[in-house]
């Protein structure tokens, strides 16, 4: 199997960046011919292909046309691959996904919210770009449960820092979850509970894992480390290896 899903992986990425959409969709087809499930589609192609992507580019080991093209090709697969997900039973749970403003995480977090979806969450997929101040507005409009916030790169960190800094501060929707993930928290040991975040999980599937698993965890304010020198998550912080 795992060998199949490398073989996949290999002929999908090369399809993507030669700007060659015939060729990806019918990886995508394969995959599906294979028994491969949307899900499966998204945590096993779409995910590991995407993160591939971003770290080549971010290495300048991608030229800007290949990565234009395979992350708008990429994005039209991710939409339709969404029709293709099994749908759960709603949980009348409502969650905010925001991101940073690249590429790759916007496509990170477009699987993020499709996935959230499909397990019965009601989800609001606002994207990269968005000023923390609608952010937070949006958030008290909603009555948002939780916030989901994807940043692959380094740079998405502080605003994200700030954003939840202003979201303790004035207390809206107190009893608002907020969980992050994506490269950047994966590789900085502690990052997620210093900027005061409640969870945080390594991939799209398992930020819904984590969300499944610890529902009600909140970050207590003596544990959080927002403006203090950086030190790694407490021990009621949920741990993981990247």
């Amino acid at each position: 199997m795992a060998s199949r899903r490398n073989v996949l992986q290999e002929k999908f990425f090369n399809s993507l960046i030669s700007g060659d959409r015939v060729g990806a969709r019918a990886v995508v087809d394969e995959a599906l011919e294979a028994d491969y499930n949307g899900k499966q589609i998204i945590s096993d192609l779409f995910w590991p292909t995407t993160k591939h992507l971003q770290n080549l580019y971010r290495n300048d080991q991608l030229s800007r046309l290949s990565y234009h093209y395979a992350t708008r090709l990429l994005h039209s697969l991710v939409d339709q691959m969404q029709l293709r997900l099994e749908q759960s039973e709603r949980r009348g749970v409502n969650v905010l996904v925001v991101c940073g403003p690249e590429e790759s995480e916007e496509l990170a977090a477009q699987m993020t919210a499709d996935l959230l979806e499909a397990n019965g969450y009601e989800v609001f997929f606002a994207g990269g770009g968005v000023a923390n101040d609608e952010v937070v507005e949006q958030i008290g409009e909603l009555n948002a449960d939780k916030l989901v916030v994807f940043g692959v790169i380094p740079s998405t960190v502080p605003t994200t820092r700030l954003l939840i800094d202003r979201l303790h501060n004035i207390g809206v929707c107190p009893r608002l979850q907020i969980i992050v993930g994506g490269g950047v928290f994966n590789r900085a040991e502690g990052l997620a509970a210093e900027i005061g975040a409640d969870l945080w999980g390594k991939d799209p599937q398992d930020v819904v894992d984590v969300l499944d698993s610890e529902p009600s965890r909140r970050m207590a304010a003596d544990q959080r480390t927002v403006g203090r020198k950086r030190r790694s998550a407490p021990a009621t912080q949920r741990s993981k290896a990247a």
